[in-house]
């Protein structure tokens, strides 16, 4: 689908021997440039873009409907069409949902093709949960013959609805991150007075608890500049109502790129994640590849495949317990030292595997093997 994390990792085949195309499946109709190396098809799902097609949409929405039937296209359709027409060695599916299970029959009819799977975030732990959507897991995963995943508890997951092909490893989503460009925003620790936190409130975020958990310990913040990035309005509205915003030493951000976010990142000594389901976070990673400890929730274990509480960061075992999260602030700030060696920790172990170059080596050398099999 059209997503920064799926262009940064598109990005990793420009200069390669591969020729890559790309199905937006749910059709933003906008040319990419950042990935200008791969054929795009955008812009396919209405045959005709005819006068007043907007206003029609807000004004008759009845009327609007029964025209598509004859005006849009679906995606199998468009994905069949296109698969006979390239002849892929290989059809890479990126989310479950979206554009895995939503294309199952097609792929069906191409047995000959290899699929390949990047599950995301909550694409099984999270749906999983939901009658629907784990009959639709159960459904796809047994056709799928290889596996990306951002972690490793996915993979595991993925075997127990069906999951039989080869695991091709656990990379960020985007693929990894660009070390050296960022090393002029990192601060030194005694030089940092910033916490920062993840603003989503929502079906899966829980920012607000973590805003709870300040309050609980206002008194202990004075020497710190707390910034809350990437909110939304829940967020803002719980801020206002509680007097957050009257903190001088309290500012709320919204759309930030991910470049202005690193920047706050490499000023701030702790950076706060919490939600109640989610894959390896990134924000996670780049609170790591930035130097910032970092405290996170550790939905069905996805965090601790990086993070052991107590040593190298902290993990909240409850996203909804304000008190909990408040008090593993208050520990960190209290205890700098421990703070420096968990920094340093992530710094020399973990880190250098996040590095673009290196993730980028680890993907190219699957997508090599997978052609090796095809060659078989």
């Amino acid at each position: 689908m059209f997503s920064i994390h799926f262009f940064r990792w598109a990005e990793q085949l420009r200069d390669t021997n591969h020729e890559v195309y790309w199905i937006d499946v749910f059709d933003s109709n906008t040319y990419v440039k950042s990935i200008d190396f791969i054929e795009q098809t955008v812009g396919w799902r209405n045959r005709w873009n005819y006068p007043g097609r907007y206003l029609l949409k807000s004004k008759a929405p009845g009327l609007n409907k029964f025209l598509n039937k004859f005006n849009q296209r679906d995606l199998k359709s468009i994905l069949e069409e296109k698969i006979k027409e390239i002849k892929p060695e290989i059809v890479h599916s990126f989310v479950l949902q979206s554009a895995t299970f939503s294309i199952l029959p097609v792929m069906r009819n191409f047995p000959e093709i290899k699929w390949v799977y990047s599950a995301w975030g909550n694409d099984l732990f999270y749906r999983q949960n939901f009658d629907e959507d784990l009959k639709n897991i159960k459904e796809t995963l047994p056709e799928i013959d290889y596996m990306f995943a951002d972690c490793s508890r996915d993979y595991l997951l993925a075997k127990d609805f069906g999951f039989k092909g080869r695991y091709l490893g656990t990379n960020p989503t985007g693929g990894g991150y660009k070390l050296e460009e960022y090393e002029n925003f990192i601060s030194t620790f005694e030089e940092r007075k910033g916490i920062i936190i993840k603003g989503y409130q929502g079906k899966l975020g829980r920012c607000n608890r973590v805003l709870e958990g300040l309050m609980s310990i206002k008194s202990e913040l004075k020497e710190y500049r707390i910034t809350v990035y990437g909110a939304n309005k829940e967020v803002f509205e719980f801020a206002k109502k509680s007097g957050l915003l009257e903190w001088d030493n309290f500012e709320v951000k919204y759309n930030l790129t991910q470049t202005a976010v690193l920047k706050l990142m490499g000023n701030s000594r702790i950076s706060v994640g919490n939600s109640i389901s989610d894959g390896l976070p990134n924000t996670l990673l780049e609170a790591i590849i930035m130097n910032s400890f970092p405290i996170q929730s550790d939905p069905g274990g996805a965090t601790s495949e990086l993070i052991a509480h107590e040593k190298n960061g902290f993990l909240i075992d409850d996203p909804e317990d304000y008190k909990e999260i408040g008090d593993l602030i208050s520990r960190a700030i209290n205890d700098p030292a421990f703070m420096k060696k968990a920094i340093r920790h992530n710094t020399e172990r973990i880190k250098p595997f996040l590095d673009r170059d290196y993730i980028k080596n680890q993907v190219l050398k699957q997508y090599r093997s997978i052609e090796k099999q095809l060659i078989r």
